[in-house]
Order: C-alpha cells, then sequence, then structure tokens
C-alpha cells in the first residue's frame, strides 16, 4: 500500500519498501506565483540585464564566432557543477583531438556538451522543444564517455536517488518519481515549454529548470541537460539573441543554496524562493558576460592595433590568424599553414612574431608539434 501527502509543488507518496518518492505536480503552480514588489523588481532587473547583454554581443564583429568561448565556458562550469574538473584548456586540447580518451576523459564529455548545445541551437530554429529533442541531446552529451552505457538518449526505466555516495534508497535526500511516470510527467512538461504564456519568459524559464530537476527522467546527465534547457528556451523566444548567458558561472559559486532552493520547492511549495534565486543569477550573469563582451570587443582591437603597427607585410596574414584565435584560442604552425595558404616556414615566422608581440603563448613545452594559445583571451574565461 502507498500513501502519501500533498504540497503545493507535488506530493510525497511513501512505498511499501519504506522510502517516499516525490510525485511533482502538473506546472503552473497552484496556488498560482504571488508577483510581490521583490519579486517584480528582481524580474524586471533580470529582464534589464538580459536586454543589455543582447546589445552587448551585437557590437563584436560577428558574434557567433566569439560566442564559441560562451558556449565552452557555460559546458566547462555545467561539468564543473557534476564534479568534473578539467580546464579550459584542457578541453581545447581535446576539441582538437590531440589526446586520446584516457588522458582528458573529463575534457571529452565537455565536448559532448558542446555538440550537444549546438544540436539544440540548430534544432530550435524550425522545430519545438519536445521531448524527443530532449532525448537527442541527452544522447548526445553521453555518447562515448563514462557515462555511455547508462542508456544514452533514454528515459530510465529504474529507480534513482539523490544522496551521499552509497547512500541507500531509504537514506536518500531526494527521489525523483517512478520511472513509469516519467513519459507523463516530461510530456506535460514539454507542453507546458510549447504552449503556456502566461508568464514571463524568464519565470518560466526557472519553473521549467525545476520541474525537469524534480522529474529527473535520466539515469545520468540530469543537471547539465536541465541547465541546457533554460538557455533553448530564451534563444528559441529570440529574449536571448545569441547562447552567451552561461547561468553555471552563477549555479557553481552558490552550489549549496542552488541545491537548497530545488529542495525546498518539493518540500515547501517555495516556488517564490527559487524564482528569487534563479532570476538573481540571471540578473547578475547577465551583467557578467555583457562586461565581458566589452573586455573582449577592446582586447580585440588592441590586439588589431599591435598587428597593424608591428607585422608590416605579414598584417593581413596576421589578422586572418587572430580572428580565428577568437573563435578557437589554440593553434599549431600546421593549422596556421593550413588557414593562411603560405609555407611552413612563413607560418612559423607568422607565430614567432606573434608570440614575439605577446598575443600567442606556446604551451606545451615540448620540442615538436608545439601548441600556442592566445593567452591573454583564455584568461578572461579561465578566471571565472
Amino acid at each position: 500500500m502507498v500513501s502519501q501527502y500533498e504540497i503545493r509543488s507535488g506530493r510525497y507518496e511513501y512505498q511499501t519498501e519504506g522510502y517516499r518518492a516525490f510525485v511533482p505536480a502538473s506546472l503552473p503552480p497552484d496556488p498560482p506565483i504571488k508577483f510581490d514588489g521583490k519579486l517584480l523588481s528582481v524580474l524586471s532587473r533580470a529582464d534589464q540585464a538580459l536586454g543589455n547583454l543582447n546589445g552587448a554581443i551585437r557590437t563584436l564583429p560577428e558574434p557567433q564566432l566569439f560566442v564559441s568561448m560562451y558556449v565552452r565556458q557555460e559546458a566547462l562550469l555545467s561539468n564543473r557543477i557534476e564534479g568534473t574538473q578539467s580546464s579550459l584548456q584542457e578541453l581545447l586540447e581535446a576539441e582538437a583531438q590531440l589526446f586520446g580518451n584516457e588522458r582528458y576523459s573529463g575534457a571529452y564529455e565537455i565536448v559532448n556538451y558542446i555538440t550537444a548545445t549546438r544540436l539544440g541551437l540548430k534544432q530550435i530554429e524550425r522545430n519545438p522543444i519536445t521531448t524527443q529533442l530532449i532525448q537527442e541531446i541527452h544522447h548526445e552529451l553521453l555518447q562515448n564517455t563514462r557515462g555511455s552505457h547508462l542508456t544514452p538518449g533514454q528515459f530510465r526505466t529504474n529507480r534513482v536517488w539523490i544522496g551521499p555516495a552509497d547512500c541507500r534508497i531509504q537514506e536518500a535526500e531526494f527521489i525523483p518519481p517512478p520511472p513509469n511516470q516519467i513519459e507523463l510527467h516530461m510530456r506535460k512538461l514539454s507542453d507546458f515549454i510549447d504552449q503556456n504564456d502566461e508568464f514571463p519568459l524568464l519565470v518560466k524559464v526557472a519553473l521549467v529548470h525545476s520541474q525537469f530537476e524534480t522529474i529527473h527522467p535520466f539515469r545520468d546527465g540530469n543537471g547539465r541537460i536541465g541547465r541546457l534547457l533554460m538557455t533553448l528556451i530564451l534563444c528559441k523566444a529570440k529574449v536571448l539573441e545569441h547562447p552567451a548567458l552561461y547561468l553555471s558561472w552563477f549555479f557553481n559559486r552558490h552550489r549549496t543554496t542552488y541545491y537548497e532552493k530545488l529542495q525546498s520547492v518539493r518540500d515547501d511549495g517555495s516556488w517564490e524562493d527559487w524564482l528569487m534565486f534563479c532570476l538573481r543569477g540571471i540578473e547578475e550573469v547577465s551583467n557578467h558576460a555583457a562586461t565581458t563582451a566589452q573586455r573582449i570587443l577592446a582586447m580585440r582591437e588592441n590586439d588589431r592595433n599591435t598587428i597593424n603597427e608591428n607585422f608590416a607585410r605579414t598584417a593581413a596574414n596576421g589578422h586572418l590568424l587572430l580572428d580565428s584565435l577568437y573563435e578557437f584560442p589554440s593553434t599549431s604552425i600546421n593549422e596556421v599553414k593550413a588557414l593562411t595558404g603560405i609555407s611552413f616556414a612563413s607560418a612559423k615566422l607568422l607565430v614567432d612574431r606573434m608570440i614575439d608581440n605577446r598575443l600567442l603563448r606556446e604551451y606545451t613545452g615540448y620540442s615538436r608539434n608545439k601548441r600556442y594559445v592566445l593567452f591573454r583571451y583564455l584568461d578572461l574565461f579561465d578566471s571565472m
């Protein structure tokens, strides 16, 4: 026999095995969200900050190229929340496929996150955000990684629980709904994403993230997919013009509070507290990302002036190389040769000139197969 008690956000069902599972109520919340002065104020500030971010990104030449680093940063930090401690440089090496899976297995998981993000962004250009799309993104996220045995792209068919390592289900801090309910809850969530326009979009995004984390539809990767969903919803609605909002920067810095606020929704129905926290995060990250865009613009202008003043006849190739480095800030002499169409010797001279003018730095220490990085640009993101 199963007993239960109900709260605003759902109900806890007591199971005969001695544990309780949380079954979320459908969105929107009932009773409705109370939009008091404090919540409306932080919503207004978050909206304004997001608008300012869009404006800052527009000032960048070819924004989609520069935004690649924003996507990498979100991927890095979202995985860091889950315990993957790779550096931005390791991520770039993994993207360039310099080493095997054994060396930087964590970094390859982050590469998958980037690939999953790009897949999602491409799909939402013409299609709604559906359960099928979420499953496709999840498959991309987990394939050929440490989680590849955990049924990528498929909703879980077993019980899962959240708590200390090696804890029993009776000792868990949170137990999501039973697997036979996943399809129903995800279909309702997909309908809410696609059809419900009565909420300000930033509120809707926060509600969806919390609900997805509570449903916990997959055996692994739920946190990363849930955070990625926020970006996809904002980009789908054109409220975020480019995927430049690295919300995991805020969630990672306030990780304990992040998990506590999510749990308080389940325990107490505290939707308003969660919304306040999430909207403050959107405001803070938007402001930080806008400042980053301004610093990128100033850095690029300074780098271009350096090339104009010091590279003479090689300035055109210097600018070509610089532009490619602002999209992917790591290169080799062979890659410079392929990019510019010049000889290996000329490519080496160009790289040496970039080093002499403090634009590039060699970072492997190898005598052969050297790699070079646009180090100040990398430092701008790696210091976050």
